[in-house]
């Protein structure tokens, strides 16, 4: 990693990063009229500066499109199942469902979405795919001022994302006692305290704006130094794919990798790229045909679940293809 110690990612921009080996690593408030930015398909301007994403339906639960990638995350399970890698899934919880009470009046989670969690792990759970339930793990670490999601940023906190490390690492740990490969996991470095604008808040609001709002505190840890093993792609019996949310600043693969012991390594995208196409940029890859690691974590989030490799309202054109087309590539990249 070129970036400098202390230095944000962009969270939802920027161009993909495949790491292997062990990794080091004007606004208007609650109370006021809403304007016109917080009635658009981009953004919900909610109480106290909370900003939600208005792509992901508080409304609708999509059922249909669940179900028909839960079928192809099955025939990847079995395609991987008969190269002897395991498969583990990570759903990221709706934002908005953890915060109810910070969405703005008039606004609100249908009984649809507010159940829609519960629903894609029991679709996962019906068709045999190991995954993990976040919502506890999130939920342990909303104490003080402590938060799972940033107010004016999409994703969860450093220290959301390594409780939820923790409890994959649970996951795993049950499913394979024995990881290959020696001890060696990653050191997690010290807590530091910085200041940014959340990247909602920087992406779709006005200037005036975000003046208004001001920056989200990012309590996250100070990266070790690099080791030489982050080029060894043999290392790592875990592999983690998946998007910003999984990215080393937020610590997800260092807290995996220092809960097993063992290195892990990762391949990740911006979620406009999306998780079909990442996951074929991972399988395809040199890396996974000379090394395939005994357990893939596959990280998705629960807003745009429903939406297949197909779906052009939110991956990318370059992401985008059909379910069979998808199908294909990804078997013929895990047989090879």
């Amino acid at each position: 990693m070129t970036e400098p110690a202390f230095t944000r990612r962009r969270l939802l921009a920027g161009s993909a990063l495949a790491i292997a080996g062990s990794l080091a690593g004007s606004l208007v408030l609650a109370g006021a009229p809403a304007p016109a930015l917080a009635q658009n398909a981009t953004i919900i301007i909610g109480k106290d500066g909370w900003l939600f994403p208005g792509w992901e339906s508080l409304s609708v639960l999509d059922r249909a499109g669940i179900t028909a990638n839960v079928g192809l995350l099955q025939e990847t399970k079995t395609a991987l199942a008969a190269r002897g890698i395991a498969l583990v899934t990570a759903v990221v919880p709706l934002k908005a469902n953890f915060y109810k009470e910070r969405l703005p009046d008039g606004t609100a989670v249908s009984a649809d979405v507010s159940g829609q969690y519960d629903f894609i792990l029991g679709e996962l759970k019906k068709a045999g795919i190991d995954t993990v339930d976040l919502r506890p793990a999130l939920k342990s670490v909303q104490t003080g001022r402590q938060t799972s999601f940033y107010r004016a940023d999409y994703h969860w906190t450093a220290w959301a994302s390594e409780a939820a490390a923790e409890a994959v690492a649970q996951a795993i740990k049950a499913r394979i006692p024995k990881l290959a490969g020696g001890a060696g996991g990653d050191k997690l470095g010290e807590w530091v305290t910085q200041r940014h604008l959340g990247d909602l808040a920087e992406r779709f609001l006005t200037p005036d704006q975000q003046k208004q709002i001001g920056p989200d505190l990012y309590t996250v840890r100070t990266p070790p130094a690099a080791k030489s093993s982050l080029l060894d792609s043999g290392a790592a019996p875990v592999h983690i794919v998946g998007n910003s949310f999984v990215q080393p600043y937020l610590g997800f693969p260092q807290k995996l990798s220092n809960a097993l012991d063992r290195p892990v390594s990762l391949t990740w995208n911006p979620g406009n790229v999306g998780p079909w196409a990442t996951f074929l940029q991972y399988v395809g890859s040199p890396d996974f045909a000379k090394a395939p690691p005994q357990v893939i974590v596959w990280q998705f989030n629960e807003g745009p679940f429903h939406s297949g490799p197909q779906s052009t309202d939110q991956w990318d054109a370059p992401s985008i293809m059909s379910p069979q087309a998808w199908r294909d590539r990804m078997l013929a990249a895990v047989r090879r």
